[in-house]
């Protein structure tokens, strides 16, 4: 099996514990979880894509940007690249806070079956594992300065 730590970047430790509790408590982190009635937008903006997907390879997969305890936006780091948005079923506890996980998989992909395991300070100590949920292709909500 091969182990594959997956980091969402917060600056300086002391300024990334206080931006991190902001960002768990975000109203429009948690609305990006909610679908309008048709379907097609995000609580936070972001837009439909496609169709959703069971498993993305991961070579198409180089930055998590952890959003609240049950949503994690992938994408490959790229202007033209697509980001897959997971929302998962339940809420994973301290996902939001801690903004960082690890997954194991045995594929050369991430499926919607697989588990990613929260990883929590001080040091790195294991928390809750959950599930993933399955890969929807959005277009992000332009990001405001």
């Amino acid at each position: 099996m091969r182990a594959l730590p997956v980091f969402a970047t917060i600056g300086i430790v002391s300024a990334g514990l206080a931006a991190t509790q902001l960002i768990a408590r975000d109203p429009k982190n948690e609305a990006a979880a909610e679908l309008s009635a048709d379907g097609q937008t995000f609580g936070d903006g972001a837009k439909v894509a496609g169709p959703a997907k069971t498993c993305v390879p991961l070579n198409q997969i180089r930055n998590s940007h952890v959003l609240s305890d049950r949503v994690i936006d992938f994408d490959n780091g790229t202007r033209s690249s697509t980001t897959y948005r997971v929302v998962l079923p339940q809420g994973c506890p301290q996902l939001g806070f801690e903004q960082r996980f690890a997954y194991e998989t045995s594929l050369t992909q991430l499926c919607a079956q697989d588990i990613i395991t929260v990883l929590q300070s001080p040091g790195i100590t294991r928390g809750a594992s959950c599930g993933l949920a399955a890969f929807q292709p959005i277009t992000p909500a332009p990001r405001r300065k």
